[in-house]
């Protein structure tokens, strides 16, 4: 039974590796530069519906794939976006904010008794934004590494016009979150 469960989670965790290396292609360009991209969001559901381990660790295989030189960063690949690219911070920080996502709900929604809705789409809500902050501060401090600029002109260049779809990010994750975790908790712990 522990095999089954194993192979389970193995399987997920490949499965959204696979779902957030796709949908670097699912992206809508803006004029500074960086387009607003669903990516960040496959990767905090990760952590969120997978748990810490497992959601982290799919983000970790999808960091490795690019590095390799798949094309997954935004359409890219290669090491050198990681380590100098102005969205780098970003890439590090989806698996910090799958780790944080994952963690809160594993801590305060745990699955082996019953919580209200209420009471779970708070906790959901605060892990989809927890995660969000998370990732935007590692690129935020990345990019401001990597160009050398400001923190007005980083806040101006790589937070202020994400803010609307973030929110809207989240509102996603939330329902999604709430629907399918109970869903892949029963198929990898039972």
């Amino acid at each position: 039974m522990k095999s089954q469960k194993s192979g389970t989670n193995i399987i997920l965790t490949a499965l959204f590796a696979a779902l957030i290396s796709a949908s670097c292609f699912i992206q809508i360009p803006l004029p500074v530069g960086i387009p607003i991209i669903i990516q960040d969001m496959m990767c905090m559901l990760s952590g969120m519906l997978l748990g810490p381990f497992y959601g982290a660790l799919s983000v970790v295989i999808f960091l490795i794939l690019g590095s390799l030189g798949l094309p997954v960063f935004s359409g890219k690949g290669g090491i050198q976006h990681l380590i100098s690219g102005p969205t780098g911070g970003f890439l590090f920080s989806y698996a910090i904010g799958a780790l944080a996502g994952g963690l809160i709900l594993a801590i305060f929604l745990s699955n082996k008794k019953e919580h209200s809705k209420i009471k779970s789409l708070i906790v959901i809500s605060l892990a989809a934004i927890a995660a969000t902050v998370i990732i935007f501060a590692g690129g935020i401090l990345g990019f401001m590494r990597v160009t050398q600029s400001g923190l007005e002109k980083t806040l101006a260049t790589v937070l202020f016009p994400f803010i609307p779809g973030n929110i809207i990010k989240i509102i996603l994750m939330v329902p999604l979150t709430y629907k399918f975790h109970p869903v892949i908790f029963r198929y990898t712990h039972s």
